[in-house]
């Protein structure tokens, strides 16, 4: 697959089929994590892989009323919590270097994008889902004192594909030289 294909045709995929991810193309996924862009090379992520149901029953239980992927949470057969360090990226002897203080959304961000990427491109489906009571899934997920729960993301094979929503013109967004 092109790559431009791969960016043009993922969607973000809130109903499985009821069949495994292969162990191979779980761990090209994480591998991708590993090779994300970061602060300084800070790589201030860490991804809990949840394939229990009765955990994602419970990660279920911390999303917000009518989210529309409340159900992907326990379709898919697999769930990956995005964890970020807090204090490291974006921070220069544990000061904070830049306007936008912590840079740990910016890095989980390329993170997640390198996810939904790869399993898109290995045939599997993703939907990032940022709406939910984080600190109850860092108590679910055990998550210890000096990172936050970021994103939750269902992997899985798509039972069926969205069409592709409308997008700006490129001519509409840049800009040369000034705004």
């Amino acid at each position: 697959m092109d790559f431009m294909e791969v960016i043009k045709e993922r969607r973000s995929i809130r109903k499985y089929e009821e069949r495994d991810v292969p162990e191979d193309i779980l761990n090209q996924i994480l591998e991708s994590v590993q090779w994300s862009p970061s602060w300084n090379n800070t790589q201030c992520w860490e991804v809990i892989v949840i394939k229990d149901p009765a955990i994602r029953e419970k990660l279920q239980g911390t999303i917000v009323p009518k989210n529309p992927a409340t159900k992907a949470i326990v379709a898919a057969p697999v769930l990956l919590a995005l964890c970020g360090k807090l204090g490291t990226s974006g921070y220069y002897k544990d000061k904070v270097t830049t306007k936008f203080g912590d840079w740990f959304m910016f890095d989980l961000g390329l993170a997640t994008q390198n996810i939904c990427l790869t399993a898109h491109h290995n045939g599997l489906g993703t939907v990032i889902v940022g709406l939910f009571d984080h600190d109850k899934a860092k108590e679910v997920l055990a998550v210890p004192d000096g990172y936050d729960v970021v994103t939750l993301i269902p992997l899985g094979y798509p039972a069926k594909s969205p069409s592709s929503p409308k997008r700006r013109e490129v001519s509409e967004f840049t800009h040369h030289e000034k705004f």
